[in-house]
């Protein structure tokens, strides 16, 4: 039997033990990893990476998302592209690295001033300016980005996407996309295509940016910049486009989300076609007469896979340049004009909405693209086309003018006949028609003209030889 005074005294060495560990002098340290290496004065506040073997900059310690979808983006490998062309030259640093373009800074400053491997490569501060007082109190300033591009090539993108190799901003200052129309983007209704900020709201994009605050006052709109089609931070499109161009979808395409508004009809406005290029494309466009049974779209070359960049195929083609006497490079054309077939200056160069003949525009981008094997196989086969859609569309038009007004009338709720035919009347009429789809173009003019002598008990005033135009019998046709 174990008594009260033996249990003590087992008791007491195993507590002694105990209360010996509890007195043990340990200190646990937690410590926070540095962030970022001080940079030198003359960097100017750039970071740069924090880990370049990792590819992790300075930023992406705390903009995670941020930094991964940076890390699929052709900027983060800016500097190693720049090595492995074999053309570097010393002026070529500067945009292949972090400091001064881009930004608002004035002065050498990141790579330039440093010659340090941290700002190699296009990264968060390229754009967004330097980041050591954003990081040093984070509360304190939030660097933005330009969403501008000054045309006189010293702000944003237009420091580097410009010169001879590359004049994206030269040509897309000439573009329509270049500058803002101001009656459409004064009017709330369409601010979503003809502005920046519109085009990025109406996607979704709550991205701030410099400008943004200006922008929120009457009259100050923002034109279809670089950032506004692409997106600087990377994406998983060709060329870090904000949305696909290979996809025959009006709401998917990047290029179609603008270029589609009334490719059809709308019974509400009876108003004519505006920006159809992506239904005709995609070979829905037109009002549909009665007579015209398909089952599905009527989609030609350019809207199938022969074309598998659909808008972009033609309209945003690139072109080497050449000294006509010498055959030494002069130009690279990036087909940010976006004009499949522009004209050109007296050095070859791409003009936008250049005043030129038919005959003397290029059609190179016809080549390139791979649909055509000759400039003047692509010239004579437009021509065609353009003749047919306009023979047709004249004698619709007379057609239309027997039709009674009252056919034509805004104030009552039907849709007739008259009224869809013009519809695709004036479809044929505007241009592109017989580049985006002749076929369905034709089509509806066909149908349109038997549908309105049929209607109206009208007889062709022009006398045009329909069996000609199908090729075939059209009995009962005259």
């Amino acid at each position: 039997m174990i008594t009260r005074a033996k249990r003590f005294a087992l008791v007491l060495p195993a507590l002694a033990a105990l209360f010996a560990a509890a007195c043990v002098d340990e200190k646990i340290v937690f410590q926070d990893r540095e962030l970022f290496e001080e940079p030198l004065t003359q960097a100017m506040g750039f970071l740069g990476y924090s880990d370049q073997a990792n590819k992790t900059t300075t930023c992406g310690n705390c903009h995670v998302g941020t930094q991964s979808q940076w890390e699929g983006s052709q900027h983060s490998d800016a500097w190693a592209t720049l090595v492995n062309s074999g053309g570097q030259q010393e002026f070529c640093n500067g945009c292949h690295t972090v400091g001064e373009n881009g930004n608002l800074i004035e002065g050498v400053a990141g790579f330039e001033a440093t010659g340090e491997d941290r700002y190699h490569d296009v990264s968060c501060e390229s754009c967004h300016g330097p980041g050591l007082d954003h990081v040093t109190d984070p509360e304190a300033t939030q660097p933005f980005a330009s969403m501008a591009v000054g045309q006189d090539l010293t702000q944003g993108c237009a420091e580097c996407h410009q010169g001879t190799h590359h004049p994206f901003v030269e040509e897309w200052s000439q573009s329509a996309h270049g500058s803002v129309n101001a009656f459409p983007a004064g009017r709330a209704e369409c601010e979503s295509c003809h502005t920046g900020e519109g085009a990025l709201k109406t996607w979704g994009v709550d991205a701030d940016y410099i400008e943004k605050a200006s922008l929120e006052q009457p009259g100050e709109h923002m034109a279809i910049t670089c950032a506004v089609c692409h997106d600087p931070h990377g994406s998983e499109n060709t060329a870090q486009l904000r949305f696909p161009i290979d996809v025959a979808n009006e709401e998917q395409n990047l290029c179609m989300r603008c270029h589609h508004k009334r490719g059809t009809p709308d019974p509400t406005s009876f108003r004519g076609p505006h920006s159809p290029q992506g239904p005709l494309l995609v070979g829905t466009a037109g009002w549909w007469p009665p007579s015209l049974e398909f089952n599905g779209p009527i989609v030609a070359t350019h809207g199938s896979e022969r074309n598998p960049r659909l808008c972009a195929g033609c309209h945003v083609n690139s072109f080497t340049v050449t000294d006509a006497a010498t055959g030494d490079f002069t130009f690279q054309a990036t087909g940010h004009v976006f004009e499949a077939v522009p004209c050109l200056d007296p050095t070859g160069k791409p003009v936008a909405g250049g005043a030129c003949e038919e005959s003397e525009k290029t059609f190179q981008t016809c080549t390139t693209a791979g649909c055509h094997g000759t400039e003047n196989t692509a010239r004579a086969l437009l021509a065609n086309a353009q003749s047919r859609l306009n023979s047709l569309a004249d004698e619709l038009e007379a057609l239309l003018a027997q039709v009674p007004e009252s056919e034509f009338s805004t104030d009552d709720s039907r849709y007739t006949v008259g009224e869809g035919s013009k519809f695709n009347a004036d479809l044929a009429r505007i241009g592109g028609s017989a580049v985006h789809n002749p076929v369905l173009t034709e089509a509806l003019l066909i149908a349109s003209i038997r549908e309105v002598k049929e209607e109206y008990g009208l007889t062709s005033s022009t006398h045009l030889n329909m069996q000609r135009i199908l090729g075939g019998s059209t009995a009962g046709q005259d």
